[in-house]
């Protein structure tokens, strides 16, 4: 029996190589979709063409588009990466690493690839308990554009199933999501979560992201294998 298709955005960062996972586990074939969209560093686009092939990713496509055109955030212009906030301040408001509209452009490149594919399911990584307050990553605007595409492609109109966006990690911690890609053997090794990381892919240790990665591993005991990967023994 031939497996149903499904779309995973992989970014490279831990949350979306956990999401290929369990998308691999539900029992997909999975077409992995990353983006060069003019992000301050490339290095999360390395790990997430060793996750498609160390995940066995049936298909593996980096799109190209340029985000620092319109700037607005410290991930696509000049603008400096926050660091060492407390974690009260990290939950607190929308950090100008928010990137405007990122998931909105990212999960319609999706859409489109999908119904390519003939696939009625798209992954996405987000989370809602351990982020910086992004408000494309909230259960809300998951829904609104599930309904969206459903009324705006033919598969909606025509196809015999609704398409799905499908949040894994929606409300599982930091911690929890370690813990789940854990038991399913992911090499977070390969993984870049950071913000502002060097040339080599060596993580900053302070921006948000940094702080939130080395909390996860800390409340489940384990060592980022990234850090040990770099020789380091924290953030």
């Amino acid at each position: 029996m031939v497996a149903a298709r499904a779309v995973v955005l992989l970014s490279g960062g831990l949350d979306s190589a956990t999401a290929l996972a369990v998308a691999r586990r539900d029992g997909f074939e999975c077409h992995a979709l990353s983006f060069r969209y003019g992000q301050r560093h490339v290095v999360e686009l390395e790990c997430s063409r060793m996750q498609a092939e160390l995940q066995q990713a049936a298909q593996h496509i980096t799109v190209d588009i340029d985000l620092r055109l319109f700037g607005g955030s410290a991930l696509t212009a000049d603008i400096e990466v926050p660091k060492q906030r407390a974690e009260a301040d990290i939950s607190t408001g929308i950090p100008v690493t928010y990137v405007p509209a990122r998931n909105t452009i990212f999960l319609s490149y999706a859409l489109a690839w999908a119904e390519v594919l003939g696939a009625e399911d798209i992954y996405i990584g987000v989370n809602v308990l351990d982020y910086s307050g992004y408000p494309d990553c909230r259960p809300e605007f998951i829904k609104s554009f599930e309904v969206m595409a459903n009324l705006a492609t033919r598969a909606g109109i025509e196809g015999s199933k609704p398409l799905c966006i499908r949040t894994p990690l929606i409300d599982l911690s930091k911690a929890e999501i370690i813990r789940l890609g854990t038991s399913m053997a992911i090499d977070y090794a390969h993984t870049s979560s950071c913000y502002d990381p060097d040339d080599t892919g060596r993580p900053c240790g302070g921006c948000d992201s940094c702080v939130l990665r080395a909390k996860g591993f800390a409340e489940v005991g384990l060592v980022d294998p990234l850090l040990q990967r770099f020789g380091m023994s924290d953030a």
